[in-house]
């Protein structure tokens, strides 16, 4: 996941040096909020003077068209407008060469990028307060997340507000493509720490299973009375997680298929294709986690595994299914 420095956040050193010690520790991006201040611009000439690492301007104003020319002018390389501020429809000239993004804040409808889509290349989904540094990132964001990634799953996902080394683990799962930090980063004794804290490290979370898993309307489920190899393969091919779980009637989880069961169940029945059933690919006894393991339990239990994780199926202390963790995004969030 790439991380964008929210300069401003840093109050007590001057611009120039913070640039520098952030290049030093090779942050991908220096996030620059513009509350409808065209003054920003010498920021910029004063950061390109000393750096070439890609500027990320977060334009917060009623008309962006005075920002045009100079963001043209000073190559500036991502640039999102929020969308909340704006008082009137949003039209960004074609020699605007910047990548593109929409920022909205949480409560906003997400249907409001449709428009967007085709042009521009980020959502930058606002956590906090627009603008405003120190805020505290509310769990139900994960969930947003999520949606967004389904609505608009070609759009890359940028995240602004509270997050620190515990959210940028989760953030990382979730395969959020970049994400802005400022106080956690900024105001740190060791910036070179926090960075390596926010862009690998796993690290001990508050944060529970349920927070963040892929709930149960969101995954592919098999009750006792769909047990047949057809609606199976649907559940897997509709949901693309690579995998379904199985439930009898009170939710309570069977076992799992996954792509690797379908295909070994495949091969035995090369010959005899009709002969296949459901019960030959069940794994009835899959790694599970309780949906109140905190971030560090879930991550020991995965390390005790002798084999990969791909998916871990959630449950509560009933074993009912409530979700799954999905692992493959700690590797696509980092491209």
């Amino acid at each position: 996941m790439k991380i964008s420095a929210s300069i401003y956040s840093n109050t007590h050193r001057d611009l120039e040096s913070i640039v520098r010690e952030l290049d030093a520790h090779n942050v991908d991006f220096f996030h620059i909020d513009c509350n409808d201040d065209l003054g920003v611009f010498e920021d910029i000439e004063r950061i390109r003077a000393v750096s070439d690492t890609p500027i990320d301007l977060h334009i917060i104003g009623p008309d962006p068209e005075p920002y045009y020319e100079p963001i043209i002018r000073h190559q500036v390389d991502y640039v999102s407008f929020q969308y909340e501020t704006l008082e009137r429809p949003l039209e960004v000239p074609a020699s605007v060469p910047s990548k593109l993004g929409l920022a909205v804040v949480s409560s906003t409808d997400m249907g409001v990028f449709a428009p967007f889509e085709d042009r521009f290349d980020f959502i930058l989904l606002m956590t906090t307060t627009p603008g405003r540094s120190g805020g505290v990132f509310d769990k139900s964001n994960f969930r947003k997340i999520r949606q967004l990634q389904q609505l608009y799953p070609r759009t890359q996902i940028h995240v602004d507000g509270g997050v620190n080394h515990e959210v940028s683990f989760i953030l990382r799962n979730m395969g959020v493509y970049a994400s802005v930090s400022g106080s956690y980063l900024m105001n740190n004794e060791f910036i070179g720490a926090a960075l390596l804290n926010l862009k690998t490290h796993d690290i001990e979370s508050h944060y529970l299973v349920k927070d963040f898993m892929q709930e149960r309307d969101e995954i592919p489920l098999v009750g006792p009375e769909q047990r047949d190899v057809k609606t199976v393969v649907q559940s897997i091919e509709d949901y693309r997680m690579g995998c379904t779980l199985l439930v009898d009637e009170a939710g309570v989880l069977e076992g799992m298929i996954t792509n690797a069961d379908m295909r070994r169940g495949l091969l035995r029945h090369l010959n005899d294709l009709a002969e296949l059933t459901v019960d030959e690919m069940i794994n009835r006894d899959p790694v599970v986690a309780n949906e109140n393991l905190t971030v560090t339990e879930l991550l020991q239990l995965i390390k005790r595994q002798s084999f990969p994780v791909n998916y871990i199926p959630v449950v509560d202390d009933e074993r009912r299914a409530t979700g799954i963790v999905c692992f493959w995004n700690l590797v696509k969030g980092e491209l």
